[in-house]
């Protein structure tokens, strides 16, 4: 081992990875010192409120803002007309590219004579204070004609159907097969066929803090800043630089603290664009703040999906094939692309062997929230859906769900194992790593699948009803093509790494200081990691698909690692010492059996800095930065199984998640600690999607759960003992064999409660089709089951595990 491998203490380079060190973010956030959106406070600050529609839809026949206008403290009320001169476009079109689309459906930046779902903003005031702005949001008229609404989006697609959008020529947003193998004989030749009719219900991000802008408009450089709690800065600036027709130099977004995103922070929203506008016109900083009624209505959302499902089977139940349907609610724009949709599609056959598969899809917009990814993006609904048609195949086979899943989960020995599907990038999708049958394996031994049995029959006996569920899955993670991270040392050897990845509470800085800090031989409270600032950073994508640690973590490694080799050639140069002779440790690079022969970090700067007369050694550049952007168009995917264990009192409906184990392989882990902390969020995440998370509309579109008094949030007292365990198998996709975590744990959970709950309920036959699944739902199969039995007064069936 070259003494230019060590760091810090004496230590290999390398030596931090795998430990679980204590995260720079916390210090700010116990003490109250963070800043988050709504801690910026500048002189002569204003702030918006925005009129929103209370109908679902319906066409605007007139807006009379003269009483608003005419307000005390109000000094502007904006309509799309007010901001037109400055629009290249009014509306955001932010729509990832596909052939699929059949409508354009791009959101206006104030309502555009039409709305089309309840929260749709109409009209901005900017005034003094919040509470002037919101006073004059009671004085704005308008009138509205009312149109027919569409909230359901089984009725959208049915011929005569009322349309959501009065310009369209129907409601069919998109359609798009994922199909492979020979379906029409898999079904010939099987030996069972089951089938399902499944429905993951609309769900929201509902992070801590809401989403909210600070812009501020600088009229002596004609310069833009806009504070935003995006989890996509970069993409936020560019956006803003198309429909403000303003050059990428005139602007800068910044993410500052964020307090969540989950996936609809990551949505380039009307609100950025009118925040931004207002300071262009008034040459004032302006805040916008969403309150939590707003987070309801105007927050993009996501999982509202009806799947109609067949599996084919032959006599020992390993699959043959899979074809059916799923209808997506798309919502009433296209706020981000199919992504959720595609998602789902692919998650179904990710962990098991599936010969052949056909699965149409249809999003359709309706008058409701518009829908973008959630924590998961589409992943949790296609694990549902597969796991809930292998439990019936058990069921109805007279076989064990763990056998079933067991024979045909992709092997060990076939990894890396290809998929016939492609992601959307139209990149081929293949397994890199990991071995499925041990993680389930591991599941079963820690819940004692084997001896449940014997427990369930003695509760049984005790009139308690309890039940395991399991359930697999293929995450894929770390969505490229990059993320660049720029690391740099100053004159006086501070040391700081920059990225466009965006820290939304994931611990990113955390995991940026200790991948630097590990090559360069210093402790993590040595670097300053910098974030979502697009002045930072030419380029950056963002938070997104468990990709920050992949792509950001590799290039921030590369960078600093080049780095550290710069540095040992400027200090062997000085002191003609070969690369073996040097150490690299405590700040310093030096000879390492003469360690007063060496330089600081500082110094090392400070002679690459352009010093008048002063030679650089050969092969040697000016400074002491390295940005790299490792690439890669393949995706990392991370894999585990879940088992849940519950009981179901049957006298009220409530399910009571008692334990909950997941074994999770994620590669290589940088720090475990963060990574029990992303696997518990996203288990939570997943108990919330199970049980408690409803998005609820009328038969008007109309919002009828928009406060936590009626949407349902998991709590300390609802989670469950959690059991992690870990697997490894690195990825060779990147250099340190890194998968992503974030959105694991939220992927099995519904789908082993759901197992676990129909399970419990076996002596019932009640089969559970739907997430979430309320008491009162739980009570109707129950009571169904009872009236079936008392009209065939045969016993009851004894369910099947």
């Amino acid at each position: 081992m070259s003494a230019a491998g060590m760091n810090a203490g004496g230590s290999k380079a390398g030596s931090l990875i795998g430990k679980s060190m204590p995260r720079l973010e916390d210090k700010a956030l116990l003490r109250g010192t963070a800043r988050f959106i709504d801690d910026i406070n500048l002189p002569g600050m204003l702030h918006v409120a925005f009129l929103r529609s209370g109908f679902a839809h319906a066409r605007i026949e007139r807006i009379d803002c003269a009483a608003a206008r005419a307000l005390p403290g109000v000094h502007a009320v904006l309509t799309l007309d007010d901001l037109k001169p400055l629009l290249t476009t009014p509306y955001l079109v932010v729509a990832l590219p596909s052939p699929h689309f059949k409508l354009d459906l791009h959101r206006p930046a104030l309502a555009d004579g039409e709305v089309r779902h309840v929260g749709e903003p109409i009209a901005a005031v900017v005034a003094d204070s919040r509470y002037i702005a919101e006073d004059a949001l009671a004085l704005i008229e308008v009138d509205y004609d009312p149109l027919p609404a569409v909230a359901d989006c089984r009725a959208a697609l049915q011929p005569g159907a009322d349309l959501s959008h009065a310009d369209q020529p129907h409601n069919l947003v998109a359609e798009l097969r994922t199909e492979f193998g020979d379906i029409e004989q898999a079904f010939a030749k099987a030996a069972h066929i089951s089938r399902a009719d499944l429905w993951v219900h609309r769900g929201g991000g509902h992070s801590m803090e809401c989403r909210g802008d600070v812009a501020i408009y600088d009229d002596v450089q004609d310069h833009l800043t806009l504070y935003s709690s995006t989890q996509a800065p970069h993409a936020a600036m560019q956006q803003l630089a198309k429909i403000l027709g303003r050059p990428e130099t005139g602007l800068r977004v910044i993410t500052p603290d964020v307090g969540g995103g989950f996936g609809p922070k990551l949505i380039f929203y009307p609100e950025d664009v009118v925040v931004s506008c207002a300071a262009l016109l008034l040459k004032r900083p302006v805040k916008w703040v969403e309150d939590r009624r707003e987070n309801f209505i105007a927050t993009t959302q996501e999982r509202d999906q009806y799947w109609s499902m067949e599996i084919a089977v032959d006599d020992q139940a390993r699959i043959l094939g899979l074809r059916g349907e799923m209808l997506h609610d798309h919502g009433a724009y296209t706020a981000r692309g199919l992504n959720v949709a595609y998602g789902s599609a692919h998650t179904v056959v990710m962990p098991y062997e599936v010969p052949a598969y056909d699965l149409n899809i249809k999003l359709a917009v309706t008058n409701k929230v518009p829908v973008t990814p959630v924590r998961g993006a589409g992943q949790p609904q296609g694990a549902f859906a597969m796991e809930r048609l292998l439990d019936v195949v058990a069921q109805e086979m007279g076989l064990d769900r763990a056998e079933v899943r067991r024979r045909n989960l992709v092997q060990a020995e076939d990894m890396p194992r290809s998929k016939p599907i492609v992601t959307r990038g139209g990149i081929d999708v293949v397994l890199d790593s990991g071995d499925l049958p041990a993680a389930q394996a591991d599941v079963l031994r820690a819940a004692d699948w084997d001896g449940f049995k014997a427990r369930q029959r003695a509760a049984l006996a005790e009139g308690r009803y309890i039940g395991l569920g399991l359930a697999n899955f293929v995450e894929a993670t770390g969505r490229g093509p990059f993320e660049p991270a720029t690391v740099r040392v100053d004159i006086t050897g501070r040391i700081s790494v920059m990225t466009g990845a965006a820290a939304m509470g994931q611990s990113t800085k955390s995991m940026l200081a200790q991948l630097v800090a590990d090559q360069l031989g210093v402790s993590m409270q040595q670097i300053e990691a910098i974030t979502g600032d697009t002045a930072r950073i030419a380029l950056g994508i963002g938070g997104f698909n468990s990709r920050q640690t992949v792509m950001a973590g590799s290039s921030a490694h590369l960078a600093a690692k080049a780095i550290r080799e710069k540095m040992i050639k400027i200090v062997g140069h000085r002191f003609n010492a070969v690369e073996e002779e040097l150490a690299v440790a405590d700040g310093r690079v030096f000879v390492a059996n003469d360690p007063e022969r060496g330089m600081s970090f500082g110094e090392i700067a400070q002679a690459v800095a352009g010093l008048p007369g002063y030679v650089l050694p050969p092969g040697v550049s000016a400074g002491l930065e390295a940005t790299e952007y490792f690439t890669q168009d393949a995706m990392a995917y991370t894999n585990g199984a879940a088992v849940a264990e519950v009981e179901v009192d049957v006298e009220t409906g409530d399910v009571r998640v008692h334990r909950l184990i997941l074994s999770h392989d994620c590669g290589q882990q940088i720090n475990p600690m963060i990574v029990d902390g992303q696997l518990m969020g996203g288990i939570a995440h997943g108990l919330g999607n199970a049980l408690f998370e409803r998005m609820g509309f009328d038969d008007q579109a109309q919002p009828v759960t928009t406060n936590y008094g009626e949407y349902l949030l998991v709590g300390a007292g609802e989670m469950p003992e959690v059991t992690l365990l870990h697997r490894s198998s690195p990825t060779p996709l990147n250099p340190l064999g890194l998968k992503g975590v974030g959105e694991a744990g939220v992927i099995p959970t519904p789908a082993a409660i759901a197992s676990a709950i129909e399970d419990a309920l076996s002596p019932f036959g009640v089969r559970i089709c739907q997430a979430p699944i309320a008491p009162q739902e739980i009570l109707s199969l129950i009571e169904a089951a009872r009236q079936n039995a008392d009209a065939n007064p045969a016993p009851l069936a004894a369910g099947m595990r």
